[in-house]
């Protein structure tokens, strides 16, 4: 039977943060290369499987990337509304995260 890691109990930071007026900036940061290169060779994160977390259309999610030398993830996805326009919800794109949350890995010992 596979089992599970939750992406929380793997990453070192898990963030969302303004990238703009109509983007916003996804980041998963780990602090240990081999928990690092595990995560992004099992094929889990996408830019499909982010798509359905935020419940949008693959090119909504602009950039999807790996970046190896800061051992990072990271994807900038298209605002719904402009930052601090009407109906806006989050200048700061700072609690866009959540969806992220829901990320599990599989991790047999």
């Amino acid at each position: 039977m596979a089992k599970y890691k939750n992406i929380c109990d793997l990453a070192r930071t898990v963030r969302s943060k303004n990238a703009g007026a109509f983007m916003i900036t996804l980041e998963i940061i780990f602090d240990n290369r081999e928990i690092y290169e595990r995560v992004k060779k099992s094929g889990v994160i996408t830019r499909k499987k982010l798509a359905e977390l935020y419940g949008v259309e693959e090119e909504k999610i602009i950039d999807f990337m790996f970046f190896d030398p800061g051992m990072g993830i990271k994807a900038n996805i298209r605002r719904s509304s402009p930052s601090g326009g009407p109906g806006e919800t989050d200048v700061y794109g700072c609690q866009q995260y959540a969806p992220l949350l829901n990320i599990n890995i599989p991790w047999d010992e």
